[in-house]
């Protein structure tokens, strides 16, 4: 009797294995989707020193169209930040072809040189059917880039440090 219990718990906790294993291997390409839209979007940051509004509308809606995101499409942030803290943002609330009117606080960008951080934060949902009950878990993950601004702004001073 004792040998058949075993084997029947080996069974269920092999089978249980087999099935986290199976749904971990969707993880590794939604992480990479994650990571390579970090990177497209920090290159795309570091053309214009800040993330244009009608560029991070479409970023976020191509991201929230791609499988496994569209799940959790209220989870995914896309933060671009002046500082590491992310308290300033690089993206603005409208897009405007001249902020020279602004204060230097008030611009998204920053002058060639200064460091823009990039940051998009996901939910991965890790879910298990077993025996007909669903087991779900979320699991928040992010991925963040310090890139460099190339371009220079003729209305930012410029300090060579």
């Amino acid at each position: 009797m004792k040998g058949i219990a075993k084997a029947v718990l080996v069974t269920i906790i092999t089978s249980i294995i087999i099935v986290l294993l199976t749904n971990m291997s969707f993880f590794f390409p939604w992480y990479l989707t994650l990571v390579s839209e970090t990177y497209y979007i920090s290159q795309e940051v570091a053309s214009e020193n800040y993330l244009k509004r009608s560029s991070y509308k479409d970023i976020k809606d191509a991201l929230e169209d791609r499988p496994i995101f569209n799940k959790r499409r209220n989870d995914i942030k896309i933060l671009v930040a002046k500082d590491e803290g992310f308290y300033n943002s690089a993206i603005p609330d409208m897009d405007r072809d001249d902020y020279s009117d602004l204060s230097d606080y008030e611009k998204p960008y920053r002058q060639r040189g200064k460091p823009v951080y990039v940051k998009v934060e996901a939910v991965y949902p890790l879910t298990v059917t077993l025996w007909g009950k669903e087991y779900s878990k979320d699991i928040p993950m992010s991925f963040q880039i310090v890139t460099t601004g190339l371009k220079h702004y003729k209305d930012l001073e410029y300090y060579t440090e």
